[in-house]
């Protein structure tokens, strides 16, 4: 693992999954300006590793992430306080090739809820708590609401920004902002489960899947039809999808699985 004693974002690779730690600590993982560069940094590592098929966004502490540091934003103007970087780190997990998770054993607010839902698959243990809190200090949820407003359900993205009311991990669930809340002792067996399934995706296969869930819909049917058809074929004929075809006849793991 790369680890430096002034780094406050950490990387590691075991077994095809690159773990991501955020290590601030100090200042509940709030998105300062070191942090964001770090972590865009190790997350743009990650996505260029071959070795690495699904990435995992962890993080030390008792809270996952406070959202943006506000000690610097005190002083800062617009152009200072993350407004251009944050969505770039938003689009880079959103649409990221390869499966994130994000795993949180405690709170996540604001851009730290932002970040959760840019993540394909969210675990949380059962006593982490999320609040949008922007509109208490005067300010709009405006960034993160591109990555959030697609999971959550309109009643609740309402009530959720206007009232700026945390709320626990079950709710979080039913309302679409995590996959899955577990007990404290078993986020990281819940966690190893999410990414040992998405391991088992073809790479492109997973790639273009993403992409697919991605795609706006439009209301001529009979043309997306055509367009998924040819996405659906082109993807049979590939090396990808005939080793996956094999290896199903075989009864074998595919040559993309991991083996260690």
């Amino acid at each position: 693992m790369r680890r430096m004693a002034d780094e406050l974002v950490h990387r590691g690779t075991a077994s095809g999954v690159a773990t991501i730690t955020l290590d601030s600590p100090h200042n509940r993982n709030a998105l300062s300006a070191q942090l964001r560069r770090e972590l865009r940094e190790h997350l743009a590592a990650a996505l260029a590793e071959d070795a690495v098929r699904v990435i995992v966004l962890d993080h030390t502490g008792p809270v996952f992430c406070a959202g943006m540091d506000l000690k610097e934003s005190r002083s800062a103007d617009a152009g200072d306080q993350g407004v251009r970087e944050l969505p770039e780190l938003l689009d880079t997990l959103w649409t990221s090739p390869k499966p994130v998770i994000a795993k949180l054993a405690g709170p996540a607010r604001a851009g730290g809820a932002g970040i959760v839902a840019a993540c394909d698959l969210a675990v949380a243990a059962d006593t982490a708590t999320f609040g949008f809190s922007e509109v208490r200090i005067g300010v709009v949820p405006a960034v993160i609401s591109l990555t959030v407003l697609p999971r959550l359900q309109p009643r609740a993205a309402h009530e959720l920004f206007l009232t700026g009311e945390n709320f626990d991990a079950d709710r979080a669930v039913r309302i679409g902002l995590l996959n899955s809340a577990v007990p404290a002792d078993r986020l990281d067996a819940e966690v190893a489960r999410y990414a040992e399934m998405l391991a088992k995706g073809a790479p492109h296969a997973l790639a273009a899947t993403k992409a697919l869930l991605r795609r706006p819909r439009s209301a001529d049917i009979g043309a997306d039809f055509d367009e998924v058809l040819e996405l659906s074929a082109r993807h049979f004929a590939s090396a990808e999808g005939q080793e996956g075809i094999q290896a199903f006849a075989e009864k074998r793991p595919a040559a993309w699985v991991p083996r260690d």
